[in-house]
């Protein structure tokens, strides 16, 4: 019987290791969880096991981003009559590996995770309660979905090998158990609402370096997509031809991005539409004049920016050719077509 309590204060430090698994909360907010689980052993059959975890958090403010783990704490006290088990086959030390089971759920998104964790090694007293700890490592996640976002803990496999004072194996040698959630508890150890997007209103400029032109923008950002409004730019041909050029940008397609720290970098892709282009006042293209291929284009956040209210983004991109704008085609491609052209905005939250 007293091995068998051995067995059972075995375990109670890989149970250690695997709630260690504890994931992500909201941004700095300490986690004190409280869980009991039942553990078969032999000769002494099933048993309740109680352990409390504690960690620190940090989580995304948009789908895209990532979440990711720290200050992970778990105390485990051995009780005196798992501690004389021990003791009794000749354990000087216990340490060993657990497997532990969690849910990740994000929006539609469920996947199983299966995450190995280390028992440290311990010190085994010769009598009395001793405490221990264990660590795991938890890899940084990215959540794609928007929507509900919970972190489940379930069940968890140990595998254990108390030792002597020499290093040696005792007669227990090297075990395994596997444990299991009592039920009538919150297995929930995360669970926050991902935002499907955060919306900026937009003000600042575009301007096209051949062109010798700048245009003032307004607009919006929502999530990694911009959408901005017509703009109108004013420019002048050998320096003293005037003209003027109607721009359109607008998503082409599916939007991307991902957070960086409390920024981001939208990797967008835009169509150009030029429906009107006009010299010394008369008009020179035909309606469908257009960028003969989407634009790519990173907006990336600067210094400054805060998810929460906004600040400057800014990116360069280059321009195609012309296409569709009638007889004058090719001269006004001429006049757009290259590299070096850049946004300067300015986001605000809404």
């Amino acid at each position: 019987m007293r091995i068998a309590r051995s067995l059972l204060a075995a375990c109670v430090l890989a149970l250690a290791g695997t709630v260690a698994i504890a994931a992500p909360a909201a941004a700095s907010t300490p986690i004190d969880k409280k869980l009991s689980f039942t553990c078969p052993f032999p000769l002494i059959g099933r048993q309740k096991l109680d352990v409390e975890v504690k960690a620190s958090f940090e989580v995304p403010s948009a789908p895209g981003g990532t979440f990711t783990t720290s200050d992970l704490a778990v105390a485990v006290t051995v009780p005196d009559k798992s501690t004389r088990g021990l003791a009794l086959v000749g354990a000087a030390s216990i340490e060993g590996t657990a497997s532990a089971g969690v849910t990740l759920a994000n929006g539609s998104l469920t996947l199983p995770l299966s995450l190995p964790l280390t028992v440290a090694k311990t010190a085994v007293p010769a009598s009395g309660p001793f405490t221990t700890n264990a660590s795991g490592s938890v890899p940084p996640v990215q959540l794609p979905n928007a929507g509900k976002t919970t972190l489940t803990i379930g069940n968890f496999s140990t595998r254990l090998t108390p030792k002597k004072a020499d290093g040696s194996y005792t007669g227990l040698g090297s075990f395994t158990s596997d444990c299991t959630l009592d039920a009538g508890q919150d297995p929930v150890l995360l669970a926050f609402d991902l935002r499907s997007s955060r919306a900026y209103g937009v003000t600042g400029s575009t301007t096209l370096k051949t062109l010798g032109a700048t245009a003032p923008l307004t607009g919006s950002v929502t999530g990694f997509t911009p959408a901005f409004d017509p703009a109108h730019a004013e420019f002048k041909v050998f320096g003293f031809v005037p003209g003027t050029a109607d721009l359109r940008f607008t998503p082409d397609g599916p939007q991307a991005g991902e957070l960086t720290g409390d920024g981001f970098v939208a990797h967008a892709k835009l169509a150009l539409a030029v429906p009107r282009v006009t010299l010394f006042g008369l008009p020179v293209a035909d309606a469908g004049c257009r960028a003969s291929a989407p634009i790519p284009v990173d907006l990336k956040t600067g210094p400054g920016f805060a998810l929460a209210s906004g600040g400057p983004v800014s990116g360069q991109y280059a321009i195609p050719p012309l296409t569709g704008c009638g007889a004058f085609t090719a001269y006004l491609s001429s006049l757009v077509q290259g590299e070096g052209n850049t946004f300067a905005l300015t986001l605000t939250a809404r």
